[in-house]
């Protein structure tokens, strides 16, 4: 029997969290590795040498499955056990896709007497509340254009200007929970700015920002999108001081990154709004915060939302569906119900990272909002191994192909006659 492959002490340390296939990128360090673009320049090197680590495990336990001698090429052909193995590790500890899964919804309507019921609240929600939320929300549009580029273009005093739009914005944002019958219950004090003070949240939808916004107005770090919500974020919301980036553009990040300390440290400013999860999660679970508004050396104001989700799922979905049908499905349902929890500012302790700063904020707004914390970071909703890892793939075809060849050479040539020396060599007569 062939010997097994000697592990590396580094990998030895890693192997278990590994045994389970795929499974083993759960945890936190493997998966801030998997995103090292996203990362900061100091773990660069770190994450590359743990890359490297996950692609030669994979390539080691294909190897380690081919590595008997005595097995026979059909064996070696259709044994699937290792990726069947893999897939089923996967499924069983899919905690990750927990995440980002929406609520299923259960059907009532299933007898004669429901029914009817069902029919009439169908009838109610589309062709009675519908258009009377899509005539409030396109009047409020008219309306908040009318004025805002009105104020925008003639009144010359900027911070009357400045103070105006943030009026009128929040004024559309109310028109948005108006156009849901948004039911919002608001525990704690209003925020108010001050300098070296960020606001934190968990993140389940856009719609999160357009709550807090009604209530007062937000500066707020977000992707930047296309269509319709570009033009406002772009034309509308830069008037808050909001900041805008590309998440596959590295240098978007840094540039925003400085934008945000400076934002930050002004006194004059809107209050800093970050999602420090950086995607949409389902409002269930709580995964990892990034520490970049951790590392800004300054208070942190944390804030909990949770939705109330017996008449509609507010969580979207951005792979999915389209913030458009979202806003849709939220106008045809009867009401969007949640609570909002200003919680006590945190400051950095002396013997504290940023990320255990980060990780104890994280269980604060976890706790309040009843959320589960799942040790993943967020931005694997957007990783592809097999495009980040080419190599990967390819390195366990040819594990694969190696064990077909090394049968091939033991074949006997077909100008032999089978006989064999002592040594292994074939001879012909």
């Amino acid at each position: 029997m062939a010997s097994r492959p000697t592990l590396s002490p580094e990998k030895s340390r890693l192997q278990p969290r590994l045994s389970t296939g795929a499974a083993g990128l759960k945890h936190r360090e493997l998966s801030q590795s998997n995103l090292g673009q996203w990362g900061y320049d100091k773990e660069k090197e770190r994450d590359k040498d743990i890359q490297g680590n996950i692609e030669d495990f994979f390539v080691e336990a294909e190897q380690r499955r081919f590595s008997h001698d005595k097995r026979d090429l059909l064996v070696d052909l259709l044994d699937i056990s290792s990726l069947l193995t893999d897939a089923a590790s996967a499924i069983v500890d899919d905690s990750f896709l927990r995440c980002f899964q929406s609520a299923s919804e259960d059907p009532w309507n299933w007898n004669a007497y429901l029914l009817p019921a069902w029919l009439l609240g169908v009838v109610t929600r589309y062709c009675v509340l519908f258009p009377l939320r899509l005539i409030l929300l396109l009047g409020g549009f008219i309306i908040f254009f009318i004025c805002f580029f009105t104020v925008h273009n003639l009144v010359q005093d900027k911070r009357r200007r400045t103070a105006w739009e943030r009026t009128l914005v929040q004024f559309q944002c109310r028109m948005f929970v108006a156009s849901w019958t948004g039911v919002v219950r608001y525990h704690g004090p209003r925020p108010v700015n001050r300098p070296n003070n960020v606001w934190v949240c968990n993140h389940t939808s856009m719609i999160d920002y357009i709550i807090l916004t009604s209530y007062s107005p937000f500066a707020v770090i977000m992707q930047l999108h296309a269509g319709w919500i570009a033009f406002l974020q772009t034309r509308v919301l830069s008037c808050l001081g909001c900041l805008w980036f590309n998440r596959n553009e590295v240098k978007d990040r840094k540039l925003v990154g400085e934008r945000m300390k400076a934002h930050v440290a002004a006194a004059d400013t809107t209050p800093l709004l970050i999602f420090p999860e950086g995607t949409c999660v389902n409002n269930e679970y709580c995964v990892m915060f990034k520490r970049g508004a951790f590392d800004l050396g300054c208070t942190v104001c944390p804030i909990a939302i949770k939705y109330n989700k017996i008449f509609v799922d507010a969580f979207w979905n951005s792979r999915r569906q389209s913030f458009t049908a979202h806003l849709l499905k939220l106008m045809t349902s009867w009401a969007v119900v949640c609570d909002v929890y200003f919680l006590e500012p945190q400051t950095k302790q002396k013997d504290e990272s940023s990320q255990q700063f980060a990780e104890r904020v994280q269980k604060l707004i976890a706790g309040r909002a009843k959320l589960h914390i799942a040790p993943w970071d967020g931005y694997l909703k957007y990783y592809n191994l097999g495009d980040k890892h080419p190599d990967l793939i390819e390195k366990r075809r040819k594990a694969f192909a190696d064990v077909i060849k090394q049968h091939l050479q033991k074949e006997p040539s077909p100008m032999s006659d089978g006989v064999e020396h002592e040594d292994g060599e074939a001879y012909s007569p």
